[in-house]
């Protein structure tokens, strides 16, 4: 209720304005006591060996640095990922690279992994006690080419192998030029084989073993999903995330900020990842979860995610507009 109320006046602001007000609020009141805990357990789900409380997470890009962990952890997730992080410290594109187009319930950004880079995220989680399952999100600087982004992934996993439950490997932003080609073939044949001899290194070497997960886009087109799922199968990959933001102007024409580039989230992509899910989990037969991300706006919307097959569900988008009642509608709409 109370967001209902303060949600006009944030979206007078600048997003990127509102988005930074609206965490540093929500952390000061973590750190003076006046944040109720909202935690919101069930029967707990074992997947990819790990723990989830409930199955409804936080989506990557909305605590980049991992700065709020403790404080997002109060508002009902059963699990939370951060980032996209990247080797080096970025500023991303330039601004104004944030659209609200609330007639659709879609946001467009073109943000471009803006973040303080990996070492000063792993300094904050090493300052957070959060004990819950915590995913880290990894990707390329802009700046590397494609050609040595292996590379990038390499020196993030590293680095955050020893503070992750899983690794996210990103390589579907939009927003990051030429990064989708890591989808094609023989360059995911590459990278996934790569980041997998690197795995089997860090277990042995700290005792751990830290689950991969590939985030995908939601612009593939069957073959490509097909091939995608052969190599996720192939490299005995973790789990898949289905899906990022899109390139797609389906369901916001003609409508204010819809010809700004970007990726396109929100209402619009609901069927768009939900066609990639069912997809997904008709190809993979249960060879590994799939984490439903894209168009979480309601409780319909989570349910929806996990009858087209997904095991776990992520929201960002939906939370910018319904707030944080949407994490336990959501919950509760899948474990009742």
């Amino acid at each position: 209720m109370l967001y209902s109320l303060l949600r006009p006046l944030l979206f007078n602001l600048n997003p990127e304005t509102a988005h930074s007000l609206t965490l540093g609020a929500l952390k000061n009141a973590h750190r003076f006591g006046l944040l109720a805990n909202h935690t919101v357990t069930c029967q707990h789900r074992n997947i990819m060996g790990l723990n989830f409380p409930n199955s409804i997470g936080l989506a990557a890009g909305l605590d980049k640095n991992g700065e709020h962990i403790n404080t997002l952890a109060t508002l009902g997730f059963g699990f939370i990922e951060i980032g996209t992080t990247t080797p080096r410290p970025q500023t991303g594109n330039q601004r104004p690279r944030v659209f609200r187009i609330p007639q659709a319930g879609a946001i467009i950004n073109r943000l471009g992994f803006n973040n303080h880079g990996v070492d000063e995220l792993i300094i904050n989680v090493k300052r957070s006690n959060y004990k819950g399952v915590l995913g880290i999100n990894i990707g390329k600087n802009a700046d590397t080419p494609i050609e040595n982004a292996v590379d990038d992934y390499l020196i993030c996993l590293r680095k955050v192998y020893c503070y992750a439950s899983y690794v996210a490997i990103n390589i579907s932003s939009p927003n990051t030029l030429n990064l989708r080609q890591l989808q094609d073939n023989e360059a995911l044949d590459y990278l996934l084989d790569t980041l997998k001899i690197e795995q089997k290194k860090l277990s042995d070497q700290h005792g751990k073993y830290t689950p991969l997960v590939v985030k995908i886009a939601p612009d593939l087109e069957t073959l490509q999903i097909q091939t995608i799922s052969n190599l996720l199968i192939k490299h005995r990959i973790d789990g898949v995330i289905a899906t990022n933001s899109t390139l797609s102007r389906t369901g916001v024409e003609n409508l204010p900020y819809a010809k700004e580039t970007g990726g396109l989230s929100g209402a619009p992509l609901t069927q768009r990842a939900n066609k990639i899910i069912r997809q997904l989990y008709g190809i993979l037969q249960g060879a590994m979860p799939i984490i439903g991300v894209g168009g979480v706006m309601s409780a319909i919307d989570a349910k929806e995610k996990m009858d087209a097959g997904a095991s776990l569900v992520q929201i960002y988008t939906g939370l910018i507009y319904r707030g944080p009642s949407l994490i336990r509608e959501a919950v509760q709409a899948i474990h009742t």
